[in-house]
């Protein structure tokens, strides 16, 4: 294998991209939707949405970063198999972890749900824009990450 067969996918730029756009979309809900969560409903409003925001970003930023760990393997023999395994165990790692925060949060006395659901539809909205603005702006040529032909 050649320098140039293991090369960087041209993802990578754009996953980094959309990571600090979804951090910078998280942050201006948490402080939005903590304000407007503490007018409605006070402490447990405040409480909603700063874990909505940080559910939102976790939730998010897991797929473009197991998409940037996976690129990791490109260019080398295993590397659908190894992109496909890590993308699906950061899929089962959100399912998990969202199961678990459900479970975990549905009945506090302190939270408010309404807020907590609100904040992370907010900031999931808000990342669709961004995946469309960032992909949409970026120079990516077509045929950047295919194999050199090689003669049998």
């Amino acid at each position: 294998m050649t320098a140039a067969d293991r090369r960087t996918p041209s993802s990578n730029p754009v996953m980094r991209r959309i990571l600090a756009w979804e951090a910078i979309v998280a942050l201006v809900a948490a402080v939005g939707g903590a304000a407007i969560g503490w007018v409605v409903s006070g402490p447990e409003g405040l409480a909603g949405a700063l874990i909505g925001a940080a559910m939102a970003l976790f939730f998010l930023g897991v797929t473009a970063a197991s998409i940037l760990v996976a690129n990791r393997s490109a260019g080398t023999d295993a590397f659908v198999a190894a992109f496909f395994g890590i993308v699906l165990g950061g899929w089962l790692l959100k399912f998990v972890v969202f199961l678990a925060l459900v479970f975990l949060l549905k009945d506090q006395p302190w939270l408010d749900t309404t807020v907590l659901f609100l904040t992370i539809v907010a900031v999931v909205l808000g990342s669709l824009v961004v995946d469309v603005l960032v992909v949409a702006r970026s120079r990516v040529p077509v045929v950047s990450d295919l194999p050199a032909n090689r003669a049998p």
